[in-house]
């Protein structure tokens, strides 16, 4: 064996089965190699042929061979097996709105005003308050967070009427609007009563399984109710004295 300076060869090779003749370990085949730390030597035999033959006989005027042939320069090619290795790749699983019956957002929050009044014939400011949620846990056994937006919030006033909003409504301080003005998630009784009233917020929602956020078709809802409205009427009247200096008089 012949220690010589060449160029190291690597040959990928696909993935072997049991069928190649790999051991059940890692099997790495490769030629000799030393290395210095400045260059890396491949060993490998020169094979025969380390002198040629010279043609001295034959016919006058033949010629003769150019001379000794030279050694054939030794090559080694380096093989790297892996063996008996099965990768396997699983993707997160499709989330469908199904999947997510385990996952609830928090019920919102509503109120109104005049709290627990209203007036006949003038706007009852009525609102709710939700935010979005973040809710850690596990679908189809795997870890993944899931989140809700709240996208839709649709009001019931209690007489029979509904209406859906984008916004959750707000007080009328908070919008600088004087009391019993109408505001996007007021609204008018017709008759006096006591009626219940109820919000059901439609959140949106979306998964990770760690890298990225995928939507999920479809609503989650969340619902809040027990908030009663005592509506009433009012009745004005003219009369020549204040209830403070008349206690009796016309409604006082």
């Amino acid at each position: 064996m012949q220690l010589v300076n060449a160029l190291l060869i690597a040959i990928p090779l696909a993935l072997a089965s049991n069928s190649s003749g790999c051991d059940a370990q890692d099997a790495w085949t490769a030629c000799e190699v030393a290395n210095t730390g400045t260059e890396v030597n491949v060993g490998a035999s020169t094979g025969s042929g380390g002198g040629g033959s010279q043609n001295t006989g034959g016919a006058r005027g033949g010629s003769e061979s150019a001379g000794p042939t030279a050694p054939a320069e030794p090559q080694c090619v380096v093989e790297l097996r892996r063996c008996d290795i099965d990768y396997q790749v699983e993707a997160p699983p499709e989330v469908t709105i199904e999947d997510l019956a385990s996952f609830r957002p928090a019920v919102p929050q509503l109120g109104g005003e005049p709290a627990g009044f209203g007036v006949v014939g003038m706007p009852t400011n009525v609102y709710a308050a939700a935010s979005a949620q973040e809710i850690p846990g596990q679908i189809l056994g795997w870890d993944v967070v899931v989140r809700f937006e709240p996208a839709t919030y649709v009001f019931s006033y209690g007489d029979g009427t509904t209406v859906r909003s984008p916004s959750g409504g707000s007080p009328w301080s908070a919008l600088g609007q004087p009391q019993f003005t109408p505001t996007a998630t007021s609204h008018v009784y017709s008759e006096r009563g006591i009626y219940p009233v109820s919000v059901t917020v439609e959140y949106t929602a979306a998964v990770t399984f760690g890298s990225t956020w995928r939507d999920v078709p479809g609503v989650v809802t969340a619902s809040a109710g027990g908030y009663a409205v005592d509506v009433r009427e009012v009745r004005t009247a003219l009369v020549d004295r204040t209830c403070t200096e008349d206690p009796a008089g016309p409604g006082c």
